[in-house]
């Protein structure tokens, strides 16, 4: 389960970074995800579907990371806690590049803990925590 897991993330950085530039695929996106998910932070617990409505949502969020300047989202670390034969939490560290105007770049770092699923042999992000992006974001000057 590790090494798919960790390949899961690799391709999520690599879709991340070429949606930020532009060439946003929805289908491979949306594949990165379970049909269902949840998603956890301080503004609450939201539930979603993996359906058009996460697609629409996914091309509005790469809009919003580019008009604030978002230059590119990397892993700095990863490490799985097992729960079962097919679940884990993958927390993930990263590093976003964000640019400023008459300024130099910021780069913050910041964990997401990823709930996945692998089944037969194809693992799924099915939910996440996260801290407050936007209190983050106000804090360093971003937004």
């Amino acid at each position: 389960m590790e090494t798919s897991v960790r390949t899961l993330f690799e391709r999520y950085e690599s879709v991340f970074s070429r949606s930020l530039a532009g060439d946003l695929d929805l289908d491979e996106v949306a594949a990165l995800y379970a049909s269902e998910f949840i998603a956890a932070s301080p503004a609450g617990v939201r539930a979603g579907k993996n359906d058009d409505h996460l697609r629409q949502a996914m091309i509005q969020g790469y809009a919003h990371y580019r008009a604030i300047g978002t230059k590119g989202m990397r892993i700095r670390h990863v490490r799985l806690s097992p729960i079962d034969d097919h679940h884990c939490v993958t927390h993930v560290a990263w590093t976003v590049t964000y640019a400023r105007r008459d300024q130099p770049d910021v780069a913050i770092d910041f964990d997401v803990h990823y709930l996945v699923q692998q089944l037969d042999g194809e693992p799924k992000v099915f939910g996440w925590v996260s801290g407050d992006e936007q209190a983050l974001l106000r804090e360093r000057g971003i937004v």
